[in-house]
């Protein structure tokens, strides 16, 4: 019965998603073309010409950098599905005391909503995947196995954003993680450059980031190279990330709108 009330909860994403989905597939077509021609192709001929190689692995910066943009964009897209949509839900649109009027329970809510949120991912990360191989970035394998990782790297940020969105009361919060969380990991957790190249006590920091792991692992299956934990410790990190949303997200979302 669970199930079913999360996959009305889906549906009913989906049923408003067609209303937007023409605007939201170009953007997410022009994003990745963007980023890759700016920084990719264009950057990247600087970087290659000078000592670019010896410190990217051995890879052409384009290689190197469009696997970890996967990553950062699915970052952006789980953070903020996970923000201003919910916000609406509980405070300006208020749906979802309408949804919670139903037999649907505020567990089949969160985990409706973090399973739409997956699907965007899912189609994210393959329309990112198709780019990367059309800029001769990656192969196709490649592009394959950079979905799942770039998944869970999206997910690691949706679910203990959904329990931020239901705990915070007004739009700043939101705002603040963006430009002082969001905004430093994409540009100093190993998307651009390896974290190795960070002054000494900044790289601890970075490493503690959902956003490194989840570029090194989707940087790793991508290419073809081992990560630099293993995949598990990877993979771990980003699950606890998930589970620790997911519950926060149930706890915060029914003490504020059931209590």
């Amino acid at each position: 019965m669970a199930a079913t009330q999360t996959l009305r909860v889906v549906e009913t994403q989906a049923r408003a998603y067609r209303r937007l989905w023409r605007g939201n597939v170009v953007t997410t077509f022009l994003n990745p073309i963007l980023y890759l021609a700016a920084m990719g192709v264009g950057l990247g001929v600087l970087v290659d010409e000078g000592s670019g190689r010896s410190s990217l692995e051995g890879f052409d910066y384009l290689t190197f950098l469009a696997p970890g943009l996967l990553a950062a964009s699915a970052m952006q897209t789980g953070t903020g599905d996970a923000a201003w949509p919910v916000m609406a839900g509980i405070k300006w649109q208020r749906h979802y005391e309408a949804i919670l009027a139903t037999p649907v329970a505020v567990r089949d809510l969160v985990a409706g909503h973090l399973l739409w949120v997956a699907v965007r991912l899912l189609m994210l990360t393959t329309i990112f995947g198709l780019v990367m191989v059309l800029f001769g970035a990656v192969g196709v394998s490649g592009a394959v196995r950079a979905l799942i990782p770039g998944i869970a790297t999206g997910m690691a940020f949706a679910a203990p954003m959904t329990a931020f969105s239901s705990w915070t009361e007004d739009h700043t919060g939101l705002t603040n993680v963006f430009r002082f969380g969001i905004l430093p990991m994409f540009l100093f957790s190993g998307t651009f450059f390896p974290i190795t190249q960070l002054p000494g006590w900044m790289q601890p920091i970075a490493y503690a980031t959902p956003l490194w792991h989840g570029v090194e692992l989707t940087r790793a299956w991508a290419l073809g190279i081992d990560p630099t934990f293993s995949a598990v410790v990877h993979f771990g990190y980003l699950a606890v990330w998930i589970a620790v949303g997911w519950l926060l997200a149930i706890h915060f979302l029914g003490k504020r709108m059931i209590t």
